[in-house]
């Protein structure tokens, strides 16, 4: 018998010798936190069965007569790895064409049995599938994974191998300085680590866009002895335009840095910087502009440096490489990574 099943008849057995020692069921319940429904269904358990029968005392048994045949179980879950992107309802219409006749909310549970109840396992599903037999994909199939690819970037989730691997560099207005004007935020954020950099504008122009990765990003990676392969950026004027007279596009042609844009009218998908914002604008902005008046943009980066130099390296985060570390020691941590990369690429 295995330990939890011991701990199970122990447990429910401590009511049942709880009551007796005090002579009260009631009392007994109340102490325990059951109902005595439950202490009747245990004692009947154990005058029944014996002592193991505690163990289903209270477990529902599954009614294998509403189950749907094993044919069309397997028919069910074979159209998931066709048609991952199909919902229950279409499913269940699809399979009736083919002569298999299923509910949609039929489909739903046999979709929960194995574990495939919402697209993203399905098309996780799918991965483990091709990646097992080397099958090639149907355009269906490939145009679902390019779905996830793109709601992965949407939702913050990009698959990035190491710091550098992939910056996300975006436009954030902050508000207007009575005698200044208004303000912008050039923002930095790497995917991996989730380590941020940012810097106070008053335009938003190419040249702008640029002096972030030149004064703040480039300098700090080339110190951590690393460099920045690609960035992603949605499709602003200061980002993209002809590349022989763009001063972005130049920087990174001349820094040898790749440029990924988002999809078109879809400035959402840029999903770390959107993240990273909110972030920013709930923890510093919203607080430092109702405790303090500022008077010019030096006074303001003086104090959203020391506010980035918190989120770096003090600031837990829940992201999927960091994992409860702080951007800077998942940054440190991944440079390892890095390393061994250049070496095989030497």
């Amino acid at each position: 018998m295995s330990s939890m099943s011991q701990n199970i008849i122990k447990y429910k057995l401590g009511l049942l010798n709880l009551a007796q020692e005090l002579g009260n069921i009631s009392k007994a319940c109340k102490v325990m936190g059951l109902s005595r429904d439950t202490f009747y269904r245990y004692q009947n358990a154990v005058q029944e069965g014996g002592v193991e029968a505690l163990i289903d005392a209270n477990r529902r048994k599954p009614n294998l007569q509403n189950r749907v045949d094993q044919s069309t179980e397997d028919a069910v879950v074979a159209f998931a790895l066709e048609q991952p992107a199909f919902g229950q309802l279409r499913t269940s219409n699809e399979l009736r064409k083919k002569g298999i006749f299923i509910s949609a909310s039929g489909v739903r549970s046999v979709w929960l049995r194995h574990n495939l109840e919402n697209f993203r396992k399905r098309l996780a599903n799918l991965e483990r599938h091709v990646a097992q037999t080397g099958e090639v994909l149907t355009e269906a199939q490939v145009s679902a994974l390019e779905k996830k690819r793109d709601d992965d970037v949407a939702y913050g989730e990009i698959e990035t191998a190491h710091p550098g691997y992939l910056g996300s560099q975006d436009t954030f207005y902050v508000g207007t300085i009575k005698g200044v004007g208004r303000i912008y935020q050039q923002t930095f954020v790497d995917t991996y680590s989730k380590w941020a950099t940012a810097k106070l504008y008053t335009t938003k122009t190419p040249i702008t866009a640029a002096d972030l990765l030149n004064d703040r990003v480039l300098p700090y990676f080339e110190s951590q002895g690393m460099g920045i392969i690609r960035i992603l950026t949605d499709r602003g004027t200061e980002y993209c335009g002809k590349a022989e007279n763009h001063d972005y596009q130049l920087y990174l042609a001349v820094n040898d840095i790749e440029h990924t844009k988002t999809k078109a009218a879809h400035p959402q998908t840029n999903g770390i910087c959107e993240r990273f914002h909110k972030t920013i604008l709930q923890e510093f902005y919203q607080i430092t502009f109702r405790k303090k008046i500022y008077r010019s943009i030096e006074e303001l980066q003086h104090d959203l440096d020391e506010w980035l130099w918190y989120y770096n390296n003090e600031r837990t985060h829940q992201g999927k490489m960091c994992c409860g570390r702080t951007p800077l020691e998942t940054l440190i941590d991944g440079k390892e990574i890095w390393r061994n990369k250049i070496d095989n690429l030497n």
